[in-house]
């Protein structure tokens, strides 16, 4: 008979979100919320769209109920843009921080979008450095810096930061994108180069979980086409092997041959 190891990440079917088990508490965790896009990308880019702030609240707040977790956590980007947020994109978040701590905890792993979030917010809501923390046996971190000793050596990290996407062709020559997981071994020498691994210590092999976008109108990187780039500083590279997996866990194989 197999013996199937349990793993402290598992992602929640059909959904860009997974359960994350540790120091005794299960929690909801979900990467690059970027509230108030819509208000962003009318600045940035002139593009108008309808607010999906209520969808995208309603759509975190079933997944709170579906899994009966004990925290919230946001691997970065709870908001879209890096100023201090105001106006809609400020209501948003209130109403997002109002509608979940009233039913539980909510922590935010800092990312790039999030500073003026932390000032403005850190009496509601837990927030960790930009470099990560640890959750039990599993390392959060946003992914646009470099983590935190500690983080590395986690028997599991999570990273979001990358809104993975993977772009599939249909048999008449079709394509469409769809966000994606990525999962696989972390490789050392990138943190050895970069002395988060000191010269010589034995590393286990932890494994990294990027996470798609929550919110799906932030784009991401197309992971299985060429000459795209990598945000994150330690990625490609920092993964010694990784499948991409589409949201109803459909393993695909290893990312660059897909």
């Amino acid at each position: 008979m197999t013996t199937v190891t349990p793993t402290p990440v598992e992602p929640v079917a059909n959904a860009a979100a997974a359960i994350v088990d540790g120091d005794g508490e299960r929690a909801l965790a979900v990467a690059d919320y970027h509230a108030g896009i819509e208000i962003g990308l009318r600045y940035e880019r002139g593009v108008e769209l309808e607010s999906a702030a209520d969808r995208r609240r309603e759509r975190l707040l079933s997944l709170l109920d579906r899994t009966a977790a004990d925290r919230v956590i946001v691997l970065g980007d709870l908001a879209h843009r890096i100023r201090a947020p105001d106006g809609e994109e400020r209501e948003e978040i209130e109403t997002l921080i109002d509608a979940v701590t009233d039913r539980v905890p909510l922590t935010l792993v800092q990312g790039n979008h999030d500073g003026g979030v932390a000032a403005a917010f850190a009496d509601r809501i837990d927030v960790t450095p930009t470099d990560g923390t640890v959750y039990g046996d599993v390392g959060l971190v946003h992914g646009h810096t470099w983590p935190a000793p500690e983080v590395f050596e986690a028997d599991v990290v999570c990273m979001g930061h990358e809104h993975p996407q993977v772009r599939l062709r249909d048999e008449v020559g079709g394509t469409r994108m769809e966000r994606a997981w990525l999962r696989g071994q972390l490789n050392p020498e990138p943190f050895r180069e970069e002395g988060i691994i000191a010269d010589g210590a034995a590393v286990s092999g932890s494994e990294l979980v990027v996470f798609p976008a929550f919110n799906d109108r932030s784009g991401g990187t197309w992971v299985n086409v060429d000459g795209q780039s990598f945000l994150s500083p330690f990625l490609p590279v920092g993964l010694a092997d990784a499948d991409a997996y589409l949201l109803d866990g459909t393993r695909l194989g290893p990312f660059g041959t897909i």
